[in-house]
């Protein structure tokens, strides 16, 4: 069953005014998917740890699911003094499951294994919960000192995107995320069929069967972006891969979110007409036309790289390459999950015939 409401506190939800958030002791589980987490899993929980320690804090219980890391993740919690639970390996979406159905809270609180949480994180993200239509409430990124580009671009993006985002939202990620139990339970969980992309499939289904989504600025969980290129793009490949299913799944919202619009959705269709145009100069098209494409792609990533560099200087700018080229490995992630998807109906087609 779904939890009344706790009442009014007597401001909205979303003033930040500074005033103290009071909510029932012990009405919160913590959840932190994690698999070869080492590097990042021990800031993660001391900071869980800090929260969970402060006066009269509504936070009972923290539960790490170890879903099947080679590495010293669960013995890092362990040592910490964090509940283990062995996940079954087959990803963040099965082991978010596994946490929730083991909570017996009324909140169930979801923080990604690479993201450090403030300690006010939490306390920013419970006004919201008190309205009953309220499914869930959702944060930001914040990001440590010593940031490498990368790391900078990434960053700056996400936070570009969710300045311009609404109180009321139609998606919430799930790196710093409270949602009810009951509406988790109602809604059988996460999509375990999903590797990528889960957390917005389950917004989806959240807005779709009536509830509420809310954003809250105020909610920050430092974060451990890629540092990596090629760790970056195989991630994005991923996510273009998933977003097949995604969209095919819940028509409509393929073309706009609060999140994204529907320009960032066309960017990888641009990307896919890169290369088709450069191979029509070897049959004597005039080079500028061939090169139209990448020319449009370029110019698709500005308006994003300006703003970019109004918040944190000229170098953002360089978004305008790395963009490009994660939309061209978006791309080839989408064509990869069209084919999968056709192939999938033809053999359903041909076992039915």
């Amino acid at each position: 069953m779904r939890p009344a409401s706790t009442g009014s506190t007597g401001r909205r939800a979303g003033d930040a005014t500074g005033a103290q958030v009071t909510a029932p002791a012990g009405c919160v589980t913590m959840v932190v998917p994690a698999r070869d987490a080492a590097a990042t899993i021990g800031r993660c929980l001391l900071a869980a740890l800090d929260v969970r320690m402060q006066p009269g804090s509504p936070l009972a219980r923290i539960i790490l699911v170890d879903d099947g890391s080679r590495d010293g993740t669960a013995d890092i919690a362990r040592e910490i003094g964090v509940e283990v639970l062995g996940g079954t390996g087959r990803g963040a979406g099965a082991a978010r499951n596994m946490g929730w159905r083991a909570a017996t809270t009324d909140l169930v609180w979801f923080v990604d294994a690479d993201c450090v949480p403030d300690p006010d994180s939490l306390g920013a993200l419970l006004p919201h919960l008190r309205d009953a239509r309220v499914a869930g409430a959702g944060g930001t990124y914040g990001i440590g000192p010593g940031a490498s580009l990368l790391q900078r671009l990434i960053h700056e993006e996400i936070k570009v995107r969710h300045a311009r985002m609404p109180e009321s939202v139609d998606f919430l990620a799930t790196f710093d995320v409270l949602y009810r139990r009951g509406v988790l339970e109602d809604l059988h969980g996460f999509d375990e069929r999903y590797l990528k992309g889960q957390d917005a499939e389950f917004a989806f289904r959240a807005i779709e069967a009536g509830h509420e989504l809310r954003f809250e600025p105020r909610s920050v969980v430092e974060h451990h972006h890629a540092d990596r290129l090629g760790r970056y793009l195989r991630v994005q490949r991923q996510q273009g891969y998933w977003r097949v299913a995604l969209h095919l799944e819940h028509r409509g919202r393929g073309r706009a979110n609060s999140y994204s619009n529907a320009l960032d959705h066309a960017r990888p269709f641009v990307a896919t007409a890169v290369p088709l145009a450069a191979m029509t100069a070897l049959v004597g098209t005039p080079w500028w036309i061939a090169a139209l494409p990448l020319f449009a792609l370029l110019a698709l990533q500005v308006p994003m790289a300006v703003a970019m560099s109004r918040r944190a200087g000229p170098a953002m700018l360089a978004f305008v390459p790395l963009g490009a080229i994660r939309d061209a490995w978006r791309a080839a992630g989408m064509w990869h999950g069209v084919v999968d998807r056709v192939a999938a109906t033809w053999r359903s087609w041909a076992r039915r015939a």
